[in-house]
């Protein structure tokens, strides 16, 4: 049975110029493991909040794979011993907590944008008096 998984993966910041020769390795090792990549989302070079490998920078690369859960270790096992990683880790999103941050944030952006309507409306109620005011 196939899942989808996130699997951060962090490479040496020496790849930053020649980055496509460290990923194609590691997408090869997903499909080798049977697994599917659906997205990929590169966030480049940033800054480490602790050194790893003796490393202040990385590259963060984030792969979005539909994976058999029967080859996860595989895909781990092939990620601990490749040289271009310095480190990753697989998870398996919770979809249902997505969807319902995701549906919190619209509400909220929604009455957000009633209160500005609101707003608006009273900011012209009172401001036409302040101006008669100001006129006599």
């Amino acid at each position: 049975m196939e899942y989808t998984y996130e699997i951060a993966v962090l490479y040496h910041p020496g790849l930053e110029i020649d980055l496509d020769k460290g990923t194609a390795k590691v997408e090869k090792i997903i499909k080798d493991a049977g697994g599917k990549i659906s997205k990929t989302d590169n966030w480049g070079k940033r800054k480490l909040t602790y050194p790893i490998a003796k490393q202040e920078f990385a590259v963060y690369v984030f792969y979005t794979a539909e994976i058999p859960a029967e080859h996860v270790r595989q895909v781990e096992q092939a990620l601990n011993i490749t040289d271009e990683v310095i480190r990753f880790m697989i998870t398996k999103p919770d979809f249902k907590a997505m969807a319902k941050a995701e549906a919190l944030k619209e509400d909220k952006a929604k009455k957000a944008a009633e209160r500005g309507e609101k707003d608006d409306d009273e900011e012209e109620e009172t401001a036409q008096p302040r101006d008669s005011e100001d006129e006599e």
